[in-house]
């Protein structure tokens, strides 16, 4: 009878005591074509902005990019349809200022990478080392993603 009346309480006991249960982080997959930031929180899509060509040397005006912490930037996800076998990760350094106090930036150089496919058209950059602090941009072709961090 005595061991009747515990069986509830050994009940209450192991559910209050069991080990929680974590769900999986779900990778957060783009909709539309682009370059995003992967932060812990979400997926930011950064704005192109366009590489001009002056005397053989390369550079974008700044526009305005996104900053993010330094710890926030986990790693980029790119979708579409690039040509990833050009695509660079670098530092921007100032050129000089146009006549209408636009900054131009000229690109550094290029940064060890990783490229994984996810799946068809997307694929994962990660930074082989450390990232630092700093003006940067994604580079592919004619357009460069440009970025701040903090």
């Amino acid at each position: 009878m005595k061991v009747l009346s515990f069986i509830p309480l050994l009940i209450v006991l192991a559910i209050c005591f069991e080990n929680p249960v974590f769900a999986t982080e779900k990778i957060q997959l783009p909709k539309e074509y682009g370059v995003y930031v992967k932060t812990p929180k979400k997926l930011v899509r950064l704005m192109p902005n366009i590489v001009f060509d002056e005397e053989g040397i390369y550079y974008i005006e700044s526009l305005s990019p996104p900053r993010f912490l330094l710890k926030d930037v986990e790693y980029f996800i790119i979708y579409g349809e690039y040509n990833i076998d050009v695509l660079t990760l670098n530092p921007m350094q100032l050129f000089k200022t146009t006549i209408f106090g636009k900054q131009r930036y000229m690109f550094g150089p290029d940064i060890p990478i990783e490229v994984k496919e996810m799946r068809e058209k997307m694929y994962t950059v990660k930074v082989k080392g450390l990232l630092g602090r700093g003006y940067f941009s994604l580079w592919i072709d004619d357009s460069a993603w440009d970025f701040i961090v903090e």
